[in-house]
């Protein structure tokens, strides 16, 4: 299986990683690293995480990060993982 980033993740987590960044740039840097990290455990266990509460899609699932929820989907068929949004716990956009 591969990681593919789609372009709202891309830009939301950039946004992200932009606003920490103005506080504490090393903060952002960990944040970024220790994302990336926990991500990649997701390659060994796509369904690790539980069913998305914002799609009715069995293949699409919430991760949890600090305060923030990444929602990705697992497609079998393309052997991929799909990341496809990333915002704070409980306020989706």
């Amino acid at each position: 299986m591969r990681i593919i980033n789609n372009s709202d993740f891309s830009q939301e987590l950039k946004d992200i990683l932009k606003y920490i960044a103005n506080d504490k740039p090393s903060a952002s840097k960990k944040f970024s690293t220790e994302l990336k990290n926990n991500i990649k455990l997701i390659l060994d266990n796509p369904y690790m995480y539980p069913p998305s509460f914002y799609f009715n899609d069995k293949d699409v699932r919430d991760m949890t990060y600090k305060k923030y929820t990444i929602v990705y989907q697992v497609s079998l068929e393309r052997n991929t993982i799909e990341m496809m949004k990333i915002f704070k716990k409980n306020k989706p956009q």
